[in-house]
């Protein structure tokens, strides 16, 4: 800086750049109020000359600190390449939604409106883009409309899809279905791939207003119907990490398969107290154990978790891994772990009958369920026995059978842990947590890797006990960095937002219902209604549109407390080898223990956002997989009569979820007679105008199986009908009969920790 006259002198944030930089650039700020000040565009030399850049190096570093703005959509260029600030343009900035029907939306960064987007307009992105809109209207329909000014960031660098050709001209056509456009492979990059193969395709020349796609094909994954493909599909098509790189693999094998001597500085021994796991028969990463005696007040609870912090060190190749994860993701017959098996099915799991290095949380919980005093500290432990949810139900069931003989030494600690549960429940009744009733299944794979049969899952009281154990270590470490006013990731589920409060209440209204809490119900007031409504033959219906007035949990720095649960802070701390928030909370309770605070390589709220949408993604993954599956199972039915419950009602028809298959498929509106239904949100319902035939959510109906889209994975369903009735269970009734099924909802690993 030359002189006295230095327009950047005047650099409200001089000294943070001073601070971050041997060279300080104006800041991101500055130039903002230097480009908001100035009447018109400005030029890059022209504001380079204004703040007296100098050239060479600076000019470079200045350049560079201008593109970025762009890309976080601060300023843009127009077509003569002058610079406008963003704000000044009525721009919105946003990523694309594709619909596949072939319009989509842009959803604004900043929660404001979505904003519809047409087909033509579609035409120059795809899903994920990132763009800049002006809103040019409003549609038919009465939505915002937007016109696409730029795109800033391509989302789709590589597509998995199925090869076609046509009068000799190859594409391929995306398994995502919100990709709607054909993308074309140039000539000669077909990889050798065969038309109906799937396969990777990276793109060459992204779409225009003029053009389509074009790309070349990478890898062939081999045919639509080959065992594993509907995973290989998956995991590609949400762009699941599934290979660890090499560093990864690397670090992973360096470490020692036991606990090395010097791991045990600073840790109390516990091997003398008989913990032991409980999993499902199927578990093979053990990340938590338990203990429980009865103690004058009422009861000791220990809970000892994975120390997966000790192994996996924060910015290291396994953590900036374990941190583009999230989680592992559970599909049926394949994991793909969050960390390499040598920590996650090794070192890191709770084995039986070996040293493992845990995270202990000493609990006492009084004879009421409440929890009392509490303490976190380092561990070496030592598993008694690995148990099954199985084995435990039937030794507490069967105290003096032949499996309780076999656990003898164990079996008085479990029967302690059921006592515990007990007053655990109780305290959970009291405190008023949702608790609904849902049936979980599980696919019962032949050889071939195909589903032989889906069979329901029966959560037993091994099942619950082990819940409510993690449910109240999950609590204490969030009271834990709560009182210790340390950052951390809760777990929060907020309650129903007003509009879906509203039209709750009037479908409750219905059935001369009320949910009480007026404006804010709590936990209690579902509880409440839950249990006024057991035993009634709509039970489940209601129960169902209770369930869907709930917003989704997810993890936020800002702690708003468990809205299901009950709970006022709570947060994930017992599985640190499958999620990555529980690592976090980890190392910020080992922080607090030595009386530091950790700070994360990236920002909390941002590692918020991205956990939360891991689980998303792992969720709509495994959802795509068990859906192939169960076309390819369906097939196998075509033609055949069911019994089901109508699951969900939309504008264009009603789901049917099939009571012994376990499956869901569709009765178009088209389907269901000669008469216009009309769809009302509300009640969940369509009704016919001339007849006044009702099918609703929850409904009992008969339908028999038309078709299977293995390639758009859909089932199409067709009403089963006898004289005009529909024959439900081998009698006829009205198809308003309101006997309902709870629907199925699932858990991985069976623990549910909210």
């Amino acid at each position: 800086m030359k002189n006295k006259n230095n327009l950047r002198l005047q650099d409200p944030f001089l000294e943070r750049e001073r601070e971050q930089y041997e060279h300080p650039l104006p800041s991101r700020e500055f130039v903002l109020q230097i480009l908001t000040d100035h009447d018109a565009p400005m030029h890059e030399e022209e504001l380079m000359d204004l703040l007296l850049i100098e050239r060479g190096e600076e000019e470079e570093l200045f350049s560079r600190r201008l593109r970025a703005m762009e890309r976080d959509g601060q300023i843009m260029r127009n077509r003569k390449r002058a610079i406008c600030v963003m704000d000044k343009l009525d721009l919105i900035k946003g990523k694309v939604s594709g619909h596949p029907d072939g319009f989509g939306f842009v959803i604004p960064e900043d929660g404001s409106t979505d904003l519809f987007l047409s087909e033509k307009e579609m035409h120059q992105v795809l899903h994920g883009d990132v763009v800049l809109v002006r809103q040019s209207g409003v549609d038919r329909r009465g939505r915002p409309e937007g016109k696409i000014v730029e795109v800033l960031e391509r989302a789709n660098n590589r597509i998995v899809g199925r090869l076609f050709v046509e009068h000799g001209v190859l594409f391929v056509v995306a398994e995502n279905r919100r990709i709607t456009q054909d993308i074309l492979v140039a000539a000669g990059e077909s990889g050798g791939a065969e038309a109906g193969q799937v396969v990777i395709l990276e793109i060459l020349q992204h779409p225009n207003k003029h053009a389509q796609p074009i790309g070349r094909i990478v890898q062939v994954l081999g045919n639509y119907a080959d065992p594993g493909m509907e995973i290989e599909i998956a995991l590609r098509k949400h762009d699941l990490p599934h290979e660890f790189p090499p560093a990864v693999e690397q670090q992973a094998k360096a470490i020692s398969p036991t606990v090395a001597a010097e791991d045990w500085a600073g840790r109390e021994d516990i091997r003398h107290l008989p913990l032991v796991t409980i999993d499902g028969e199927t578990a093979r990463d053990f990340d938590d154990a338990v203990y429980c005696e009865p103690v004058k007040s009422g009861f000791r609870l220990v809970v000892a978790i994975a120390d997966v912090s000790h192994y996996v060190q924060s910015n290291d190749a396994l953590d900036r891994e374990a941190i583009l994860r999230g989680n592992s993701v559970y599909f049926p017959r394949r994991v793909i772990p969050m960390l390499p098996e040598e920590l996650s099915n090794g070192l890191c799991s709770l084995n039986p009958k070996v040293d493992r290095l845990c995270m202990v949380c000493d609990m006492q919980i009084s004879s009421t369920g409440k929890i009392g005093k509490y303490r976190f500290y380092p561990s070496v432990m030592f598993s008694q026995a690995r148990l099954t949810y199985t084995q435990v139900a039937a030794m507490l069931a069967e105290p003096d059978g032949e499996l309780a003989k076999e656990y003898a030494s164990v079996l008085p600690h479990l029967q302690n842990l059921y006592a515990l549960f007990q007053k655990l429940l109780k305290a959970r009744e009291k405190r008023g947590a949702i608790d609904f009733e849902t049936v979980e299944t599980q696919m019962m794979f032949n050889d071939a890797g195909k589903i032989e049969r889906i069979v329901p899952v029966v959560r037993n009281d091994a099942h619950k006990l082990i819940e409510e154990c993690m449910l109240a270590a999950n609590v204490c470490a969030a009271g834990f960095l709560e009182k210790s006013k340390h950052p951390v990731l809760y777990r929060i589920h907020e309650g129903p937002t007003p509009e879906k409060l509203e039209a709750l209440r009037e479908f409750l209204k219905e059935f001369g219902m009320d949910l009480g809490g007026e404006d804010e119900p709590q936990a209690a007031d579902y509880s409440k209604l839950l249990k006024s409504i057991k035993g009634r033959p709509d039970a489940a219906l209601l129960q169902t549109v209770m369930l869907r007035s709930l917003r989704q949990a997810k993890y936020e720095l800002e702690n708003v407390g468990h809205f299901g649960l009950g709970y006022e802070a709570y947060t994930h701390f017992t599985s640190p080898i499958r999620r990555y928030p529980d690592l976090l909370v980890h190392r910020a309770i080992k922080a607090v223990l030595h009386k530091k605070q950790y700070q994360p390589a990236q920002k909390w709220a941002e590692l918020g956002v991205h956990c939360s949408m891991t689980e998303r993604r792992a969720d709509d993954a495994t959802r795509d997989v068990e859906a192939w599956l169960k076309c390819f199972y369906m097939r196998d039915h075509l033609g055949s009569v069911f019994v089901g419950t109508v699951s969900a009602v939309t504008s264009f028809g009603m789901f049917v979820a099939l009571d012994d298959l376990y499956v869901e498929g569709l009765v178009h509106i088209s389907e269901l007679g000669k008469d216009y239904f009309r769809f009302d949100h509300a009640k969940h319902q369509l009704l016919g105008e001339r007849t006044g035939q009702r099918y609703r959510l929850g409904d009992r109906v008969s339908v028999r199986v038309v078709k299977v889209d293995m390639e758009n994975t859909k089932i199409d369903f067709v009403l089963q009908e006898d004289r005009g009735a529909l024959v439900v269970e081998g009698a006829e009734v009205d198809s308003s009969t309101e006997e309902t099924k709870p629907a199925k909802k699932k858990s991985p690993k069976g623990k549910k920790n909210g």
